[in-house]
């Protein structure tokens, strides 16, 4: 089966991950937990758009890529509220004077976007019941009550969606690996402005972080579970 990764990583890397033994999944538990991350409009734009011509709303969105992913993200979620299984939003809040580190070096443009720029994407939006955490960099875990709230909820698996693949989406399966959570990325509901780290990032999880499948590959392996 074709990964996202074929074409970019060669053959001869691939097998050298295998020759190591990495790569080997990790299965799914019993209780899964959903993390819909960053999907707010300076991500997606207020509608798809091609990437040059979204960017000319918000330079911090990702294109039309973005769209494709949260139609992913649509359909998981819609199971996760049939089952009533937790949904959880790591997401950045409005800038203010107080964030002005070194993120405001390295993304300048970041720390001017307007409100409309942080609400959440409506076809994907939290609920009352949901857990809300801003968060204030790349990780969800990072300076956020994320890992207390899994405790407290019994989660052992966690389903990372959201942007972007190569910052908010890995430095949370990073985390979320750490402290000893199972982890799936669909490899389709996650999403970035480049292509090239896209798939490189999925590569690099698939092999040492978490199990990298598609949407529907996910959602066969959730619906399985018990209710």
């Amino acid at each position: 089966m074709t990964k996202p990764w074929d074409g970019i990583i060669s053959e001869d890397e691939q097998r050298a991950y295998r020759a190591a033994g990495f790569g080997r999944p990790t299965g799914f538990g019993t209780n899964p937990a959903l993390l819909i991350i960053d999907v707010q409009y300076r991500t997606t734009g207020t509608v798809p758009r091609p990437f040059w011509e979204s960017i000319k709303e918000f330079p911090t969105s990702c294109g039309d890529v973005a769209w494709q992913a949260v139609d992913k993200i649509q359909t998981l979620l819609t199971l996760f509220r049939e089952r009533n299984w937790p949904v959880l939003y790591p997401h950045v809040s409005p800038k203010t004077s107080f964030d002005s580190g070194r993120l405001s070096d390295k993304v300048p443009a970041i720390m001017n976007i307007e409100s409309k720029g942080y609400e959440f994407v409506a076809e994907v939006a939290p609920r009352p019941n949901d857990v809300l955490l801003p968060k204030k960099h790349p990780s969800a875990f990072f300076g956020t009550p994320l890992a207390s709230y899994l405790v407290n909820l019994r989660a052992d698996t966690l389903i990372v969606t959201g942007c972007t693949t190569s910052g908010c989406v890995r430095g949370s399966v990073v985390d979320a690996f750490a402290y000893n959570f199972r982890v799936a990325v669909p490899s389709d509901a996650v999403y970035d402005r480049s292509a090239a780290s896209h798939a490189v990032n999925l590569f690099d999880m698939s092999e040492k972080y978490a199990d990298v499948m598609t949407t529907e590959e996910c959602l066969q392996k959730l619906r399985a579970l018990n209710s």
